[in-house]
């Protein structure tokens, strides 16, 4: 079977690479033979010594030939930034000449760091993007198997909306590299399958009055409760919709936000420490239509109501009316691959660069101010070191700063492993360890205080499936709807264990059939998953144990997808371990979720940190989870990082930092020592 993760017209040598890194993903062996090894070697590559009897055959087969002189990893086929259609760089004419010196630097290739090096490109910024993978995207990224395209991550998309207004986050993203993605929009957005009766084939339509009719005639007593609660969510909605969304840790920028739309403003400080629990609990008495906000919180973020912010939660449940649901021809790494492309040939002196994996952040003495630290460059695995003004951390806060998880819903792990996270080692939950990006004796104390009150949500077991379309059975017209959720029983919602917890289904092809050869249908099936169910086995118990999982999940799915597992044709299963090596996230983690209850996004940190020249962007800063919500992120990094670059206005300086550093790390410290000390209060009061 033929295997291309990358694109066209690649070369041999390429597509073997490519070839080896797609199979890795599920621990597919990989053929072998002297035919592919000439033009291997020509290309700078050479085979690993790594063989098939590696654990579970989770491995990298290849690994970089080092050169004297080895600019980067680019992607075969992939010319030179031309033309350019912004201002020169920032930089001085000397950095301009170092091909290691840059304006920023930007670690991973997720859409997050996607839009943050865009943004920053365009407003003439020289931009690297470090990329550990072969291909961009993170957990938004693809792979291909014969010739199905299959999704890494969830493939319900927000943000690529047209309609006027700031939230279709990921449209203006493109548009700013010069790109436009067809897209289909989902008529549905999810179509529930819940134990009680009340709830069995749920689906949250697109038209927003017709899904509210079909949930008030399942609740006709809650008519009025459910109108308002939906009102209150449109009022956060609008008001994000209304505002031009840049960083909220630049003054200019919230003087002048302020004073353009004062009621807007005022409506998002009112829900700020808000969770979506107790606005609905506010409308709506009946148990059961409580019990579904719950689910419908957590499909996307992770954490039942009570722990849903409000302002992601009146973002996603309008939205979906909005902007809507819109699935991109091709995948959805189409969207990743889109601005991974722009960055290189629209902007000159920017790059990705791949297979460049940051193993430490650099940091020195700040020489404007003496007694601070500044991050001032990175270095990689291969030796190479890069230096720039601002480092930009794609990377979850734990991979960047090497916190300690605190979290009370998995077994601690002893002591030992404990104290030496403290000491700048990275230690997953199964035991291995590996060296944070930044030394522990430059972790700034908010981060330590930080991770006290988030801890790491779990990772997912997925399952890959190509079917052929004339072997199932459409059921209760299931095979009309791209997305659906599958819960047996409430107490199983948040299980992250033993497959048994809440089913996410994506079947692209309905959207999208150009993805999956002619006649067949790709089916990603996911539930969440520690790792620590994974640890400590054998590569027989590792694929034993896979095997497993895969047949629970297939009994499932059986009940609403009849002869689905007698028409797979394709199936690929990915545990927390293969999320964990390809993504490079700790434990293979999709985010952080609070450890405790917390006042909605009130201590949730932006994007600039207490270490001078370092920040960060993506899931684990403001707002949190979901492609839109990283896209966000992502402009917000690029306009404080601008500002700092002197790329845009600022305030005076000693006013601007001052404000910006109240607002980004005394803001976060300040609330976090608060939350924690409510927390010990309550649990003495408790005992």
């Amino acid at each position: 079977m033929r295997v291309l993760v990358m694109g066209e017209q690649q070369s041999i040598g390429a597509r073997y690479r490519d070839r080896c890194r797609a199979s890795a993903f599920l621990g597919l062996p990989v053929r072998s033979g002297t035919s592919w090894q000439t033009p291997i070697v020509q290309r700078g590559w050479k085979p690993s010594r790594c063989s098939r009897r590696c654990p579970n055959h989770l491995w990298f087969p290849l690994t970089p030939l080092r050169r004297r002189v080895q600019p980067g990893l680019r992607r075969p086929g992939r010319v030179q930034a031309v033309h350019s259609t912004v201002p020169t760089s920032a930089a001085s004419e000397t950095e301009q000449e170092d091909p290691t010196h840059y304006d920023a630097i930007v670690i991973g290739s997720g859409i997050g760091g996607l839009v943050t090096a865009i943004q920053l490109a365009e407003k003439g910024a020289r931009v690297v993007v470090l990329e550990r993978y072969l291909i961009p995207g993170g957990s938004a990224g693809y792979f291909r198997r014969d010739r199905y395209v299959f999704d890494v991550g969830a493939s319900m998309i927000f943000g690529l909306g047209e309609r006027p207004g700031s939230t279709n986050l990921l449209t203006k993203a493109l548009a700013a590299a010069g790109e436009r993605l067809e897209t289909v929009p989902d008529p549905v957005q999810i179509h529930y399958h819940l134990p009680e009766r009340a709830l069995q084939h749920l689906r949250v339509y697109r038209d927003e009055e017709r899904w509210l009719q079909e949930l008030m005639d399942r609740f006709p007593t809650e008519r009025e409760g459910i109108r308002r609660f939906y009102k209150e969510c449109w009022q956060v909605f609008n008001a994000l919709n209304a505002l031009e969304l840049r960083s909220l840790e630049e003054p200019r920028y919230l003087l002048r936000v302020f004073s353009q739309n004062p009621i807007a403003c005022l409506t998002l400080l009112r829900y700020l420490g808000t969770n979506v629990g107790s606005i609905a609990r506010r409308h709506i008495r009946d148990e059961i239509l409580l019990r579904f906000i719950d689910i419908d919180c957590y499909v996307w973020s992770v954490m039942p109501a009570d722990r849903t912010p409000m302002i992601n939660g009146g973002m996603v449940f309008c939205d979906r009316h909005y902007g809507g649901v819109n699935y991109p021809v091709g995948g959805v790494g189409q969207i990743a691959q889109r601005l991974a492309n722009a960055l290189e040939h629209r902007f000159q002196g920017c790059q990705v660069l791949y297979a460049a994996r940051v193993t430490q952040i650099d940091v020195e003495e700040d020489p404007a101010e003496p007694t601070q630290r500044r991050a001032v460059g990175v270095r990689l695995a291969d030796g190479r070191r890069f230096h720039a003004r601002a480092i930009i951390s794609n990377a979850t806060r734990w991979d960047t700063f090497g916190l300690s998880d605190h979290n009370t819903l998995v077994p601690e792990t002893t002591n030992r492993l404990r104290q030496e996270t403290e000491t700048g080692k990275i230690v997953d939950r199964d035991g291995s360890r590996r060296r944070a990006l930044v030394d522990a004796a430059f972790v700034p104390t908010t981060e330590r205080l930080w991770s006290q009150l988030y801890t790491k949500a779990p990772s997912f077991l997925s399952l890959h499936l190509g079917v052929r379309k004339e072997a199932l059975q459409d059921k209760e017209m299931n095979l009309a709807d791209c997305h659906h959720i599958i819960l047996e029983r409430w107490e199983d919602m948040e299980t992250a264990s033993g497959a048994q917890g809440t089913l996410f289904v994506s079947i692209p092809t309905v959207l999208d059939p150009s993805v999956a050869p002619p006649g067949r249908h790709i089916f990603h099936v996911f539930t969440p998953s520690w790792i620590e169910e994974w640890q400590g086995l054998s590569p027989s118990a590792y694929r034993g144990q896979k095997q497993r999982y895969a047949a629970r999940i297939l009994e499932r799915l059986e009940p609403h997808f009849p002869g689905i597992a007698a028409s797979i044709e394709e199936i690929h299963v990915g545990t927390p371990r293969t999320h964990r090596r390809f993504l490079g996230r700790q434990d293979g983690t999709y985010g952080p979720m609070t450890n405790r209850y917390l006042q909605g996004l009130l201590t949730m940190p932006f994007n600039r940190t207490a270490l001078r020249g370092l920040y960060c962007v993506g899931d684990s800063t403001f707002p949190g989870q979901g492609l839109n919500a990283v896209a966000f992120s992502g402009f917000a990094a690029a306009h404080r990082v601008a500002v700092d670059l002197g790329l845009e206005k600022r305030l005076p300086k000693p006013i601007d930092d001052w404000i910006a550093d109240w607002i980004a790390v005394k803001r976060v410290e300040w609330l976090s020592r608060q939350q924690l000390r409510s927390s010990r209060a309550a649990g003495s009061a408790r005992s």
